[in-house]
């Protein structure tokens, strides 16, 4: 049995021209300044949001000039530019009553549209880098940003580093009809289930991570493994890469790992009930709880629940 995502996972959807040509051209930073947008993250990584769209402010407020502190995003409306800059949030003016609330990508994400699905996923991610990355790995000497924010630079070698991405895998385990493997990782609530998952070693392709991660997780053996699609996921700056693979549901679970607490096979109709209940953000009765909107996993298993 195969199948494919039904539609593009949200934090991998386009809203924006990331322009990257524009990193370095400095005149050009300058020229569009003046009519440039900035994107407030704050310290827990949430912003101002307006009607599903993420709130800019206007960058001169911070200046003549893009702060070295600043990270380019690309380019909105044909040619505004937008950066991003870590900062305490500010409310905006309000005059028509617009509704703006605090919100997150995590716990929030269904509420971003497209566009601001693809900038903030893109802000934190290069937001988060920058917070850990002051110092050269190499060296351990100071760095400074450098590409608008796309890189850091030892400033006394001209040494560069780019922004770290951790890549993993997120897998659907089935049995090639209509049973599924969902499970809990220990520090999950009763009752919240998803994919197994797992980061990718060095030395090792997606497909053999994907088999050596469920036998560490649950001590199942997977077989015709199978990709799906991918997801950028901002927390701090993972790339998760989606799979589906085979697993024989007369081998028993052990969990070797000590990371998962649980898990059991679900037929569809059991999954196809618990996500018309909801997703794991609601106050829910219902006996299984799964991902919100915001992850690839919602999207698998939507999905491979769809199928007939």
């Amino acid at each position: 049995m195969d199948f494919q995502l039904r539609s593009t996972p949200l934090l991998s959807r386009v809203g924006a021209d990331r322009a990257d040509h524009l990193r370095t051209d400095v005149d050009a930073a300058a020229a569009a300044w003046p009519k440039a947008a900035v994107l407030r993250v704050d310290s827990r990584n949430q912003v101002l949001l307006a009607n599903g769209r993420v709130v800019l402010a206007a960058a001169t407020a911070l200046g003549d000039k893009p702060p070295p502190e600043a990270v380019f995003l690309g380019r909105i409306e044909g040619d505004r530019h937008v950066w991003a800059i870590r900062a305490p949030l500010e409310a905006p003016d309000n005059p028509d009553g617009v509704d703006v609330r605090v919100a997150d990508l995590r716990r929030a994400g269904q509420l971003f549209d497209d566009l601001s699905a693809q900038l903030v996923s893109c802000a934190v991610a290069l937001l988060n880098w920058h917070d850990s990355a002051r110092f050269s790995s190499v060296d351990g000497s100071p760095t400074r940003p450098a590409r608008a924010g796309w890189a850091r630079v030892n400033p006394l070698t001209g040494h560069e580093e780019f922004p770290r991405i951790d890549p993993a895998v997120i897998c659907l385990v089935h049995d090639g009809g209509d049973r599924a493997v969902l499970a809990r990782q220990r520090v999950w609530p009763q009752r919240m289930f998803s994919l197994l998952a797992g980061f990718v070693e060095v030395g090792e392709s997606f497909e053999r991570c994907v088999v050596r991660e469920v036998h560490e997780e649950i001590g199942l053996t997977v077989r015709d493994v199978r990709y799906l699609g991918s997801q950028p996921w901002p927390f701090p700056r993972s790339l998760m890469v989606g799979f589906h693979a085979i697993g024989d549901p007369d081998q028993e679970f052990s969990f070797n790992d000590g990371e998962i607490a649980e898990a059991a096979w679900f037929t569809r109709d059991e999954i196809r009930r618990a996500l018309d209940a909801g997703d794991w953000t609601r106050a829910t009765d219902s006996e299984l709880l799964l991902p919100g909107s915001v992850s690839i996993a919602r999207e698998i298993i939507e999905s491979w629940a769809a199928l007939d």
